[in-house]
């Protein structure tokens, strides 16, 4: 296996042919790797651009800013035309986003809440074109009904960390500590596979992402 649920031999092609970045996402990257802070697979990071470009959105919502490394990536996608929030529960990992938002000239187009998603979510009144989730992976069906009343009507919300490392598809991964994780990850999938109301789509990259619009 490879870093995420995919095979190493694809991981490594896949990102030989996106290559490397460059300026402060380089930064950010390296900052990331040297302290094991976890941030989006450079596949996903490819993927948002994709959504991005083709989307075009004017807002963008983000649960789990971490370092501010994909909500700068989102605001360089969209050639800084889109309006990011972001939410983010550590105190420690705010202080160090707004530092490299307000570094790299992105504070007119970033801005960070510091609280707890759920919490933070319920005050929000807002519409947003893209959703990115990337917080508490045991809460994201917790985040979905929020996340829908905060969509826009042909708004998507992506998903990463989907299939967390594998443990969701298979329960011979499923490490014990990570059960209550990987049931509620599972319920968020059946959420948002409703035939009925959803088209969702789950992609096995980096660590697996879900992609899901309303049915009109």
């Amino acid at each position: 296996m490879g870093s995420g649920v995919s095979l190493e031999y694809m991981d490594e092609y896949i990102q030989s042919l996106i290559g490397e970045h460059s300026g402060v996402l380089k930064f950010l990257e390296d900052y990331a790797k040297e302290n094991s802070v976890p941030i989006i697979h450079r596949e996903i990071a490819r993927f948002l651009e994709l959504m991005i470009n083709i989307k075009k959105p004017a807002s963008i919502l983000e649960l789990g800013t971490a370092i501010g490394y994909s909500s700068i990536l989102m605001s360089l996608s969209s050639k800084n035309k889109s309006h990011i929030t972001t939410i983010e529960r550590d105190l420690n990992m705010v202080k160090l986003a707004k530092s490299n938002i307000k570094k790299y000239g992105f504070q007119d187009n970033i801005n960070v809440i510091q609280g707890d998603c759920l919490e933070e979510l319920a005050k929000l009144n807002s519409r947003y074109d893209i959703i990115f989730i990337d917080a508490g992976k045991g809460h994201y069906n917790h985040f979905l009904p929020h996340c829908l009343r905060l969509l826009e009507e042909n708004g998507i919300i992506i998903a990463d960390n989907a299939l967390f490392r594998g443990m969701v598809a298979s329960d011979n991964l499923v490490i014990h500590r990570k059960i209550t994780i990987v049931k509620r990850m599972r319920k968020y999938l059946e959420l948002v596979s409703d035939n009925q109301k959803f088209i969702t789509s789950i992609i096995p990259m980096g660590d697996g992402i879900s992609v899901t619009v309303r049915r009109n």
